[in-house]
C-alpha cells in the first residue's frame, strides 16, 4: 500500500535559478565574463529590478530553460568551452533545484583579451 502525503508546493524563483546558472557559468574554464547587453541595462532602469547579468531563465514547476550571454577568453576553443558551459550549468541547476533543464542556449557576444579580463573584473567589483 502506498501512501502519499502532500505537505505543500515548492516553487523556485527565476532569480534563484539565474543566480545558480550565472555562478556555474563563471566557474567554467574559458569564460571571461557574462555579457549584460543593452536591453538588460534598459530593463533594469525601467523596472528597478536587479536583473541577473547575462542570464535569462524560464522556470516552470518541473522544468527550466536557460539563455546565457557570455564573453570567452581569447585563444579558447569556443565550441568546447560552450559545450562545457552548457553541461556545468545544467548540472548545477538540476542538482541544486531538482528541476529538469530542457535547454541551455549560449550566445557568445565577445572575446576578452587578457587586458580586457582585468578591466571586466574591476568593473564588476565596482558595481
Amino acid at each position: 500500500m502506498s501512501e502519499e502525503i502532500q505537505t505543500g508546493i515548492i516553487r523556485i524563483s527565476d532569480d534563484v535559478v539565474s543566480t545558480i546558472a550565472g555562478l556555474a557559468a563563471l566557474e567554467t574554464s574559458g569564460i571571461a565574463a557574462m555579457s549584460g547587453g543593452i536591453s538588460e541595462g534598459l530593463a533594469k532602469r525601467l523596472s528597478g529590478k536587479n536583473v541577473q547579468r547575462g542570464v535569462s531563465v524560464e522556470v516552470g514547476q518541473l522544468e527550466a530553460a536557460i539563455d546565457l550571454r557570455v564573453i570567452v577568453n581569447y585563444g579558447s576553443k569556443i565550441q568546447e568551452v560552450c559545450s562545457e558551459l552548457q553541461q556545468n550549468v545544467r548540472d548545477a541547476v538540476e542538482n541544486m533545484t531538482g528541476l529538469s533543464v530542457v535547454e541551455v542556449n549560449v550566445k557568445v557576444e565577445g572575446v576578452a583579451f587578457r587586458e580586457e579580463e582585468v578591466q571586466v573584473e574591476e568593473a564588476l567589483r565596482v558595481k
